[in-house]
Order: structure tokens, then sequence, then C-alpha cells
């Protein structure tokens, strides 16, 4: 049996995943990627899929997922499309979603590529077989293809960075705090990932027994809102969030770094496993065009990236994967 059909034959929430493809594709907002899983049986679509395997891939397509700080993404998608399509020789379609309906389409073949955060990546890996191969850069990424989570607090608190990280985070015991998201790498997963690796807090489901409170936020600005308004004393983010467009030049004054936790993978670029390895490189040639002149200032007006960098998709995602684990997260 094909080893995506063994994970999914074997995991109920696999099937529900398939039996609600339609529904959870519709946020792609495109009819190509919208076709419902055959009715009656859920996995008559990954049956399906074994024999579509077999056949030539003509277009590839490429869900580029959302994100907050990215405008008017499908016009600047198109172009990229576009340049890839001519570096190819085959068409080239590309489609806006979140990073849910991204894996989703994989996992269908709905689409061959998408570019995702690091946990999509290991969930499309999961389900669809499929890798990272390229890696963004960012100017405000301090480590490069890496960027730190931070733990933020106003200017005028009392808290302090001390000898260690544990001594540092001691300190917020009792106190207010804001997370990103439930779902967020570098405002969520990562820092709890170090309050358990600290043995300040027993697992995710126990950070009440810590904090004084504790909120989540639907993005870094309602997280780093929280602190500015007085309703939280600490928020979890990426370092980036402290510039526009997350929260203004003058609120980013009036914050502060109090700890933070380096290595959460880049966003990158997701392939499936059916794309046959000459056409996989060969994509991925297509994708590199993107770091030269002509093509870089279209490139970097997606999402703020500078360049795209190869990467081993094991050892780009490990930091990620252990934080998973510190934090007692699933995958």
């Amino acid at each position: 049996m094909n080893v995506r059909l063994k994970v999914l034959a074997g995991a109920s929430a696999g099937l529900l995943l398939l039996a609600g493809l339609a529904a959870n594709t519709m946020g792609l907002g495109q009819k190509a990627i919208a076709q419902q899983t055959p009715q009656g049986d859920p996995l008559r679509g990954l049956r399906q899929r074994d024999l579509r395997a077999q056949a030539p891939i003509n277009r590839i397509r490429i869900v580029f997922a959302n994100r907050r700080d990215a405008t008017d993404l499908q016009n600047k998608a198109n172009q990229v499309a576009a340049i890839l399509s001519k570096e190819m020789g085959i068409p080239v379609e590309a489609v806006i979603g979140d990073e849910t309906a991204a894996v989703t389409a994989l996992v269908a073949d709905k689409a061959d590529v998408a570019f995702v955060a690091g946990r999509a990546a290991l969930k499309a890996e999961q389900l669809a077989k499929a890798r990272m191969y390229l890696a963004e850069v960012r100017s405000d990424y301090s480590g490069g293809n890496t960027y730190d989570s931070v733990f933020v607090v106003r200017q005028d608190s009392p808290l302090r960075p001390k000898g260690s990280s544990k001594q540092t985070l001691e300190q917020l015991k009792g106190k207010k705090m804001a997370f990103t998201s439930r779902t967020s790498g570098s405002g969520f997963i990562f820092p709890v990932g170090e309050l358990v690796g600290q043995g300040l807090v027993s697992g995710p489901d126990r950070l009440e027994t810590f904090f004084g409170n504790v909120t989540y936020g639907d993005g870094y600005g309602s997280a780093l809102q929280a602190v500015l308004k007085g309703q939280a004393e600490v928020a979890t983010v990426s370092e980036y969030a402290l510039l526009p467009p997350w929260i203004t030049a003058a609120e980013g004054k009036q914050l502060r770094v109090l700890q933070k936790v380096p290595g959460v993978p880049a966003h990158g670029i997701v392939i499936d496993d059916r794309v046959p390895a000459p056409m996989r490189e060969k994509l991925i040639n297509a994708f590199m065009t993107m770091n030269e002149p002509a093509n870089n200032q279209l490139f970097r007006s997606l999402y703020n990236s500078q360049k795209l960098v190869k990467v081993e998709h094991n050892t780009h995602l490990s930091t990620l994967r252990q934080a998973l684990k510190s934090a007692k997260l699933e995958p």
C-alpha cells in the first residue's frame, strides 16, 4: 500500500480531512482547487491520485499562502507564475489560500507546490510526502533563513533580562500573557517549548498554572496591542513584528524584547513528491531565477523576502520539530 494511503487510512483525522476537502479548499477562491473529492468513498481520491501520479505533469499549480503583511498578492503571484512558466516551458498557475487549504490541496492533487511556513511544511510532509527545498531570506530575519521568537514587554516594564533564560522567564509567573495564536510558530510553539524546556510549565494545557492570565490573539498585531494597551504584560511574536506594518514605528518605540528564542525556520517552497525529480530540479532552478536582478524586485514585493536559498528539508525544520517536541505539541 502506498505510504500516503497508509497514513490517511490509519488516521480518522485524515479521512475527515479528505471527506471535507471541498469545504476546506473553498478558501483558495479557485474553481480548480475547489473541486470536490468523489462522494461515498473518502479514499477514492487517493486511489485516483496513485493513477494520476503515473501520468505526465503538463502544468504546475502553486499555492501562495496568505500573510498579514502581503498586499495585492494574487497579482504579484501571477507575475511570478508567468516567469516560472517561461523557465519551465509549461503553464504555471498561482493560487492564493491559507496554509490549511494549501496542505489540503497538495494532498488532493489540486496543487503541486506551496509557499508556506514551517508547521504547514511538516503537515505537508506527513500527509502528502511533500518536502521543503527552498527557504526565504529576509533582512528582518536575524538568522538569515531563520528568525527569533521574542517575549516582548513595554519599555517601562519592571521585567528585565537576568543571567539565564530560565531566570528571565521565571519573572513571568503570575503575569498576564498574550500569545500570537495557538498555531503560531514564533508566537506560541517556540515560546511554549522554551517554557516547558526550562521546567516552568509542564505542557501547553498547563499555562494557566504559571501565568496569571493567558490570551490568544489573531496575529502579531493583536498580541502586541494587548501589551500596548495594558491588557497584557508580555506578548510573544516574531522579531520582525516590532516593525510596521504590524505596529507603527511610534508603538515599536514603546516596546522592548525581554527574551529571545532563536531558530524559527523561515517560510519556503514545498514541492509534492509526485513531481518527478528532473521536473523538480527544473522547478527549483526556475524559482532561483527570482534572485536575479531582473526578477528580484517583484519577488521582494511578495512577502518582503530578499532571496531564496536551497535547504535540506529535515535540517531546516529540525528546530521546529524540537520545539514541538519540547512544547508537547503535535506536528
